[in-house]
């Protein structure tokens, strides 16, 4: 089985907050203890380390409240890094990761202008070959090919997660702040997370939360046969963020609160560490959120 998530890049911290809630996670109401957001981060890095994986860092751009979550700045493969674009309140953070992607001597790769909508890697995880990537909300369809042509895919496989509804049986909720439609699991990776690459004749493994994704997605991923799958609550999904992790195919680093889906990781011999997080999470995302693969 082939090692993942090898080599990643974190920024920090230190310009967390949560002023404008851009994602249907977020509640401005509720403020950031940012010392307790940067010590967490640091604990990342440290289970990351601990867990194998090379953590290479840059300082976070001072000018988001974002930068954290280095995953939403490009997607990477073969050295290529195909650049995100971003919502308003991080368009700032698209030229600070250029950067800091092309010091890393990464080939940068740039959407056409019409792709309006790209979150980088929280919204396109690979597996292999394939990559399980999702619109609307802060990705849009029209990204899906190039992402495919661009980086070199076999085949995407494009998702739709439930939106964030008025009353729950609304209309479709649009972020006030964006203008964007929104989602709890506005990224993918708060719905689904790789564990295991296929390799040969031996399947990867995957964990979602059906009840997460829309009738039709929950059915393709259950008839998708290239890998395994755990099944994942969506108390365990929501509460802990339990599927925003990151797993180097042995290892799995994820957060909290979530025994089921840890027992389950663990009864596919995969050890387990684990971490509390509720800062970060405030900004509506965690371990994944904030590591950028650098390897796949």
């Amino acid at each position: 089985m082939p090692k993942i998530n090898q080599v990643v890049l974190m920024s920090g911290a230190d310009y967390f907050n949560d002023e404008f809630a851009i994602n249907a996670q977020m509640d401005s109401n509720v403020k950031v203890d940012v010392a307790a957001a940067i010590k967490e981060h640091e604990s990342i890095k440290n289970a990351f380390i601990q867990a194998g994986i090379e953590v290479k860092q840059v300082q976070p751009p001072s000018t988001s409240q974002d930068g954290v979550y280095t995953a939403n700045w490009a997607l990477i493969r073969s050295g290529k890094a195909l650049m995100a674009r971003l919502p308003n309140k991080r368009k700032s953070e698209e030229a600070y990761a250029k950067q800091a992607l092309e010091d890393l001597g990464l080939q940068i790769l740039i959407m056409p202008e019409h792709v309006e909508r790209f979150s980088g890697q929280g919204d396109a995880l690979p597996c292999g070959g394939t990559v399980f990537t999702q619109s609307p909300f802060r990705t849009t369809k029209d990204a899906h090919p190039y992402i495919k042509s661009l980086l070199g895919f076999n085949e995407v496989i494009s998702l739709e997660t439930k939106p964030k509804r008025w009353f729950r049986f609304g209309p479709a909720k649009i972020n006030k702040i964006t203008g964007w439609p929104d989602s709890p699991t506005y990224d993918i990776d708060l719905a689904l997370a790789v564990l295991k690459w296929p390799e040969g004749n031996q399947k990867g493994l995957i964990a979602y939360c059906p009840d997460l994704f829309k009738s039709t997605s929950s059915k393709l991923l259950a008839n998708y046969d290239q890998v395994d799958k755990i099944i994942v609550s969506k108390h365990e999904a929501l509460t802990a963020f339990c599927l925003n992790l990151v797993s180097t195919g042995e290892i799995v680093v994820l957060n909290s609160n979530a025994p089921k889906f840890q027992a389950d990781l663990e009864s596919h011999g995969l050890k387990t560490i684990t971490l509390d997080l509720p800062e970060l999470r405030k900004g509506g995302g965690s371990i994944r959120c904030s590591s950028l693969t650098l390897d796949n």
